[in-house]
C-alpha cells in the first residue's frame, strides 16, 4: 500500500545543525558542447547510500458488523496495514529523519539500506505540526553513510537538484529537476508552510526522501506534491533543511520546536494598504496592535509599523515570518527591519517563549447542551503557538472533540469559541456558568471567518 495522504489538492508524499555556506553558491554554466555530457552518476552513489526505505505496520481495530451475531461471537477484530515512505540518515549513529506521516501511529519500523540491509529502527520524536520525525536504527553499533545539511537560504532559483526516495515501492529512485521557486507558501501542508519548490519528479512513496543540491548535500526533506491525478506534474514541494536541522537539534534531546513570540498582532499587507504606507510594494506585515511588556513592546515597535525583514531575510507574508521564527531560538536577539512613518529603521529584539497566560483552565464540556464532548482552554500565546495559529486573541479555544460528540456536528480543534447568545466570551469560567445557564447561540471563528450557530 502506498502511503499517501490527500488534501485539497496537495498530496503528501511523503545539537548542532551542519550549516552550508553564507552566501548563494552560483553554478558553473556550460561553455561547450562537450560540457553538457556530463552525468549525475558521481554524486549518486555519493549520496544515495544515505537515503533509505522504510516499511512500517500498524495494527488497527476494525468494528465487524455482523447482520446475526451469535452469543459471544467478537465484535471487533484487528487489521494489519503496511505502508512506505523514505527517510534521510543525518548522523552516523543511524539517526534518520522522514516525514511523521509515513511513521504515524506505526507498531514497527523497519529502514532497507541502499545496498539492501535490513534494520528495525525506533521513533525518537515526532512533530506533526511540521510534518517531521526522527527515527534512529536500533541495536547497531555500526557507523552508517550520512547527509550533512546546506544551508537552504543558500539555494537560487534554477539550481539543478536531485530527488531520492522510494516512489511507489518501486525502491531507491533517482529524479533530476530545478528548484521552481523558494519560500513557496503551501497552505494545508504544514504548520511551517513554507517550502523548496521543484520540478524533479515526486511521488507518493517519496515521502521523507532527500531533495540534494549538486554539492551533495541535503537541502530539503521532500514532503508534498500538487496534483489532481495522483501522479507528479511537476510541482513538488520539500520542506527546507534550515528546519529539518531545527528538528535535529531540539529533538535529540527530547525537546519540541517552540516558535518565539514577538508579542504583537499583525496583518498582512495589500496593495491599498501599501499604497496608504507610501511602499513601492505589498510587502511586508503591518503591527495592529502592541501587547504591553511583551518582547515588541521592549523593542520600540509601534502600532502602524510595517515589518519587512528579520535578520536579512525578508518578510513578506505570515508563512515566512513563521518560518524565520522556527528557525530561531528564544532568548536570542535579532535585528528587525521596519518602516515607519515612510522611514526604514532597524530595532533589536530580544525573541521570547510565548507565555501561557491567562492559565489554560482546560475543561471537558458534558450534558446534553450544543458543545458537549469539546475540550476548551482560554487562549493565550503558547496555546496560538501549539495550535499553529501565527496571532492569539483573547478568549477561548477548542483543542479537542470527542468522536461521535454532539459539538463535533459544528465545532472542530482550532476553532475559537467569540460569543454565546449574542454575547462575548471571556473565559473557560465564563463558558462554564453560561453553559449552565442554557445556550441558544454560538458564534465560532474559524480561519479567519466568524459564524453563528443557532440552537432551538
Amino acid at each position: 500500500m502506498v502511503w499517501h495522504r490527500i488534501l485539497a489538492a496537495t498530496i503528501l508524499i511523503g545539537g548542532t545543525a551542519v550549516a552550508g555556506p553564507p552566501g548563494a553558491v552560483a553554478q558553473p554554466l556550460p561553455s561547450s558542447r562537450a560540457d553538457l555530457a556530463y552525468s549525475y552518476a558521481p554524486l549518486v552513489k555519493r549520496v544515495s547510500p544515505a537515503v533509505v526505505n522504510i516499511y512500517t505496520t500498524t495494527t488497527a481495530r476494525v468494528q465487524r458488523r455482523l447482520p446475526f451475531p451469535f452469543p459471544g461471537m467478537p465484535q471487533a477484530g484487528e487489521r494489519v496495514q503496511n505502508s512506505l515512505g523514505s527517510g534521510v540518515v543525518v548522523r552516523p549513529d543511524g539517526l534518520i529523519v522522514t516525514n511523521a506521516h509515513v511513521v504515524k501511529g506505526a507498531d514497527e519500523i523497519r529502514v532497507v539500506l541502499a545496498d539492501r540491509r535490513e534494520f528495525e529502527a525506533k521513533l525518537v520524536t515526532q512533530d506533526e505540526r511540521y510534518d517531521l520525525a526522527l527515527l534512529r536504527i536500533d541495536g547497531s553499533n555500526e557507523r552508517f553513510p550520512f547527509l550533512e545539511m546546506r544551508d537552504s537560504d543558500s539555494i537560487e532559483v534554477g539550481d539543478v537538484v536531485l530527488a531520492i526516495g522510494n516512489p511507489f515501492g518501486l525502491n531507491q529512485t533517482v529524479t533530476s529537476g530545478i528548484v521552481s521557486a523558494v519560500a513557496r507558501s503551501a497552505g494545508g501542508i504544514n504548520d511551517s508552510n513554507f517550502f523548496l519548490q521543484t520540478d524533479a519528479a515526486i511521488n507518493p512513496g517519496n515521502s521523507g526522501g532527500a531533495l540534494v543540491s549538486l554539492d551533495g548535500r541535503l537541502i530539503g526533506i521532500n514532503t508534498a506534491i500538487y496534483s489532481q491525478s495522483g501522479g507528479s506534474v511537476g510541482i513538488g514541494f520539500a520542506t527546507p533543511s534550515n528546519i529539518v536541522a531545527r528538528m535535529v537539534a531540539i529533538g535529540e534531546q527530547g525537546g519540541r520546536i517552540v516558535r518565539p513570540w514577538l508579542g504583537v498582532s499583525m496583518q498582512r499587507m495589500t496593495p491599498d494598504l501599501a499604497a496608504g504606507f507610501g511602499l513601492s510594494r505589498p510587502a511586508g506585515l503591518v503591527v495592529k496592535e502592541v501587547y504591553a511588556n511583551g518582547p515588541g513592546a521592549d523593542a520600540g515597535l509601534k502600532r502602524n509599523d510595517v515589518i519587512v525583514a528579520l535578520r536579512d531575510h525578508s518578510i513578506d507574508d505570515e508563512a515566512s515570518l513563521r518560518f524565520r521564527l522556527s528557525t530561531l531560538h528564544v532568548d536570542s536577539t535579532v535585528p528587525v527591519r521596519i518602516v515607519r512613518a515612510g522611514k526604514e529603521l532597524t530595532v533589536q529584539l530580544k525573541l521570547a517563549s510565548p507565555p501561557e497566560d491567562p492559565p489554560r483552565d482546560r475543561s471537558e464540556l458534558e450534558g446534553r447542551q450544543p458543545l458537549s464532548g469539546a475540550t476548551v482552554v482560554n487562549m493565550s500565546p503558547a496555546v496560538a503557538e501549539e495550535m499553529g495559529l501565527s496571532e492569539w486573541r483573547p478568549g477561548v479555544a477548542i483543542i479537542e472533540v470527542k468522536p461521535g460528540a454532539y459539538a463535533g456536528r459544528f465545532v472542530r480543534p482550532g476553532d475559537m469559541i467569540l460569543a454565546t447568545n449574542g454575547q462575548d466570551l471571556k473565559s473557560v469560567a465564563d463558558l462554564r456558568k453560561r453553559v449552565a445557564a442554557g445556550i441558544s447561540s454560538v458564534s465560532i471563528a474559524r480561519d479567519g471567518m466568524v459564524s453563528t450557530v443557532q440552537f432551538r
